[in-house]
């Protein structure tokens, strides 16, 4: 049984965060500096952008946790450093400070930054703020840390549940950011996720890489990758049960576990883009296979018409299908039903490829709600898939007309 508890990141045993403003931002009431920190040593895996420019942070975790281990995480926002000739040199700068004031080696910390892209990173903030930071950590730090990260995020997101493995209780927490610039392939936004179940460093990385193809990598804000994107787990043991080496029903359980946490994150990422007044989520069953259904997903999800009917509450239901049928799935046009759904209730708008008598205005009703449901059935199989996004709104445009100015 997997159940719903509070602490995000602090959830499991042995970790702290916490987050400060240190001075990135000119915003003072902003935080722009997270850490989270393990009391012991604990397996570690991440996933990186596909993106070609990758921030300086990205090229150093990955050599850092080659070794499968971490103790902590430093993340500041306001600027991604990336593209910058000292970008290498100030992310082992970063990492070096903080191994300084934990008292751990520098290769156990892993780096990230969100923000600007091209913007020289000042050291002096976050080594005066480093020693504060680590003042400031505790089991209650979660939300700070979460506060810290973000950049146009308008709400804090975190997640954490509970679960039996071998019989001892373990918990997995997490906490993410992002907003805009989210179109991933392999990884997303920054996701910070800890647990103090005792996994080999090898099927943390597996069950990680399992997850996001089905999560992670089904959200879409606004079709761009980013430089910087990297989806980060930490496992410390402390929970005591036997450790996972293996695929077996602990590893499974250990995977609904880790998905219940990342298919929060991603609802809470699609219903927080840029602009957005709508989250949305696109279902699609009766494919011939999985490939076909989360293609399938993506596509629709992934429609700037699609998206600006979902702002405007039309159930401009043809966008849907024009967005299967440009998707590369090989499905049959002529069988497919869509159907638009959300609190205010459900409408049937395309049956076997054609549209069918609706009520515009009960479509109109249940499309002004803030959650959407798109119910796509290929009836030609029996995978499923779903994929989450939201509407595109003004706001985006504006948001992204002066964000570095």
């Amino acid at each position: 049984m997997i159940k719903t508890v509070n602490g995000g990141v602090c959830a499991a045993k042995g970790f702290t965060a916490g987050g400060v403003h240190c001075g990135i931002r000119k915003n003072r009431t902003k935080k722009d500096l997270a850490m989270i920190f393990s009391e012991t040593p604990a397996s570690c895996a991440a996933v990186y952008t596909t993106n070609l420019v990758k921030g300086a942070p990205l090229t150093v975790t990955k050599r850092h946790i080659s070794d499968g281990r971490a103790r902590a995480v430093i993340c500041n926002s306001g600027n991604a450093n990336t593209c910058n000739s000292d970008g290498i040199e100030i992310a082992e700068k970063m990492s070096e400070l903080t191994a300084e004031a934990l008292n751990i080696d520098p290769e156990d910390v892993v780096i990230a930054s969100t923000g600007v892209i091209g913007q020289k990173l000042d050291i002096e903030p976050i080594a005066n703020g480093i020693p504060k930071l680590v003042e400031s950590l505790s089991e209650n730090g979660g939300r700070d840390a979460a506060e810290a990260i973000m950049t146009t995020d308008t709400r804090v997101k975190e997640s954490a549940v509970e679960f039996t493995i071998g019989g001892k209780t373990c918990r997995i927490g997490g906490m993410a950011k992002g907003s805009g610039m989210i179109h991933p392939n392999m990884a997303t936004m920054l996701v910070f996720i800890t647990t103090d179940a005792a996994i080999s460093s090898e099927m943390l990385e597996l069950a990680l890489k399992n997850d996001i193809s089905g999560t992670f990598n089904m959200v879409s804000i606004d079709g761009d990758t980013s430089t910087n994107d990297m989806v980060t787990v930490l496992a410390n043991g402390e929970a005591g049960n036997p450790e996972i080496t293996s695929d077996g029903e602990d590893f499974a359980e250990f995977m609904r576990a880790l998905n219940s946490v990342t298919v929060c994150l991603c609802r809470m990422i699609a219903g927080d883009g840029e602009g957005a007044t709508k989250m949305l989520e696109c279902t699609v069953s009766g494919a011939d296979d999985l490939d076909c259904a989360r293609v399938v997903a993506k596509s629709v999800i992934c429609s700037s018409l699609l998206k600006s009917a979902m702002f405007g509450s039309d159930a401009n239901w043809g966008r849907v299908l024009c967005a299967i049928g440009y998707s590369g799935a090989d499905v049959n046009v002529e069988k497919i039903d869509v159907s638009f759904k959300s609190a205010a209730g459900e409408i049937t708008v395309c049956k076997n490829g054609a549209g069918v008598d609706f009520s515009e205005d009960e479509a109109k009703k249940i499309l002004l709600e803030s959650e959407i449901e798109i119910l796509v059935g290929l009836n030609s199989g029996t995978e499923s898939a779903s994929a989450w996004g939201c509407d595109l709104t003004y706001d985006y445009v504006k948001i992204n007309g002066d964000y570095r100015t």
